[in-house]
């Protein structure tokens, strides 16, 4: 067991989940977290975050804690707190640095192990050590920090200023394995694991009540459902909203691709509500709020169709067996989500409650204070990746294990502004260009979509002035989308792109693209 101290980070998941994948199981903590069970651990992490030790309102560490004998790595700011706390100094930094450094080793550390003297890392601060604490030695350094690095072996303590846990430091995951080794840890986590103690907490949370699943026919909602459908059964309904939201066909894919499905048509009520909002927050809510409202009332419908079957029965084993352990409710009172680690923490739900809010999930920040049902949300602790590891564990089909990324408010927050019919319609016409042509890669990014801004220039078109929109083409490269690289495409797909794009789509006459990695921007536009 590894404890990850949470100081705020937007990474500080991304931490646990890296040690999870090296097999050793991890739970990101409080800050405050007592250190009674801090003992318990193998080894202690102490995350990164947007403290400034200069503050009095700053996160601070029980002094205790580095007394405990457990292995302790720092990064970032739990490299600044680790400092500061045992009597080094910590100070705004000459120049700030956010994004690639170059970093040089520059003594022993075990944490270096098997790496070279020079290494390609991510930072992401403005203060920096600049006195070592009692007892530590620097080792390693780069152009704008002098102490990138420091050690206290005979404490086990090791602090990097640079994040391991983010793709951009290509050799992070090995430093974490070294830092593993120093700990001890036994190799003990899996997501066959996972999902025995999934099926397990639902059961109990569940009891003998019914649930309803928002399925859009993504590998999130899917996988929630098949889990969920392993702990209570036939006590699941899937439910799919078309919101009218969707990309072009999708409705109808979705309809093919799942059995027993109820469909609601939405499709008026959610333009309507979205008609003049042109505030990506606003329209997040104004989405996650009438989804919700919409599913209380298909709840309502679905618990008096299950009641009437439940008269019709008199006898039956699943009646049966609900007797045996009690008075059955047939009226729905669980949502089943599909809510990932990286919808809850870009909501600022951190378990420290301290990260910086990047954006409202509509799964998250847009429900509203009083449900008419509570919550099973059985992937809230998983990333992209391990969620598609899950759906071929659980034999759900390729097509959707790997299916495109979309996002719960579907278009609306690829439309920026007002989201209208014609905008609709746009955008979908373009979007569906962009995934034809990226499809036909051999190795196509992990994600690409269009955006329609609201913007409007001139062109030629036939001769004659046209004043119509651009398409944003937007394609990255990731691992777990809490970093990603935007897509290097080759100049002559970028070519068809452009050409089919503004040739077919009436009302678009410009393409442009994406060059933004995240960080600094975001995958999605909203």
């Amino acid at each position: 067991m590894i404890f990850v101290l949470d100081y705020g980070s937007q990474y500080s998941h991304l931490i646990t989940r890296r040690i999870r994948e090296l097999g050793i199981y991890a739970e990101l903590v409080p800050h405050n977290f007592p250190l009674e069970k801090l003992k318990q651990a193998s080894g202690i992490i102490l995350s990164g975050g947007p403290q400034n030790l200069s503050e009095a309102s700053a996160l601070r560490i029980d002094k205790a804690a580095f007394s405990l004998g457990v292995p302790i790595l720092g990064i970032c700011y739990g490299m600044q707190l680790t400092a500061y706390m045992l009597g080094g100094k910590v100070q705004a930094g000459k120049k700030r640095e956010y994004g690639p450094a170059e970093v040089d080793i520059t003594k022993s550390n075990p944490l270096f192990a098997g790496l070279a003297g020079k290494q390609r890392t991510w930072m992401s601060h403005g203060d920096q050590v600049v006195k070592l604490p009692k007892g530590f030695i620097a080792t390693a350094s780069s152009n704008n920090c002098r102490i990138a690095a420091m050690t206290d072996r005979k404490r086990k303590i090791y602090c990097l200023q640079f994040h391991p846990e983010v793709i951009h430091t290509p050799n992070g995951k090995k430093m974490l394995a070294n830092f593993i080794k120093l700990t001890g840890a036994k190799k003990t986590w899996s997501m066959k694991d996972f999902v025995k103690k999934q099926v397990a907490k639902i059961r109990i949370q569940a009891g003998l009540n019914r649930a309803i699943c928002a399925l859009s026919g993504g590998v999130d909602s899917a996988v929630a459902a098949a889990i969920v459908k392993k702990a209570i059964g036939n006590r699941l309904t899937c439910v799919y909203v078309d919101t009218g939201l969707m990309r072009h066909g999708e409705t109808a894919e979705i309809k093919r691709a799942f059995k027993n499905l109820r469909v609601v048509d939405a499709r008026a009520e959610f333009l309507r509500a979205l008609s003049g909002v042109t505030d990506p927050e606003k329209k997040r809510k104004i989405i996650g709020a009438l989804f919700i409202k919409i599913f209380e009332g298909e709840a309502s419908r679905l618990s008096v169709i299950a009641r009437s079957e439940a008269t019709k029965q008199s006898r039956g084993h699943e009646i049966a067996a609900a007797r045996k352990g009690g008075p059955r409710n047939d009226k729905i009172k669980f949502l089943v989500q599909g809510t990932l680690y990286t919808d809850a923490i870009e909501s600022s739900h951190s378990v420290g409650k301290n990260a910086a809010v990047i954006k409202s999930h509509h799964n998250v920040g847009g429900l509203p204070e009083k449900l008419g049902f509570k919550l099973i949300e059985p992937l809230r602790e998983l990333y992209k990746d391990e969620v598609r590891k899950l759906a071929t564990l659980l034999g759900l089909p390729k097509a959707i294990a790997y299916r495109q990324p979309f996002p719960g408010p579907g278009l609306a927050i690829r439309i920026i502004g007002e989201v209208t019919d014609d905008k609709l319609e746009l955008l979908k016409k373009a979007d569906t260009i962009v995934r034809e042509e990226l499809g036909k890669l051999s190795v196509p990014p992990e994600q690409y979509f269009a955006v329609l801004p609201d913007i409007r220039s001139v062109g030629v078109q036939g001769d004659a002035r046209t004043y119509g929109h651009p398409i944003i083409v937007r394609a990255v490269q990731t691992v777990d989308f809490m970093t990603a690289h935007w897509a290097k495409l080759p100049y002559e797909v970028l070519e068809r792109l452009s050409t089919r794009i503004t040739n077919e789509v009436t009302g678009i006459n410009r393409v442009v693209y994406d060059i933004t990695s995240k960080p600094p921007g975001t995958v999605e536009w909203e």
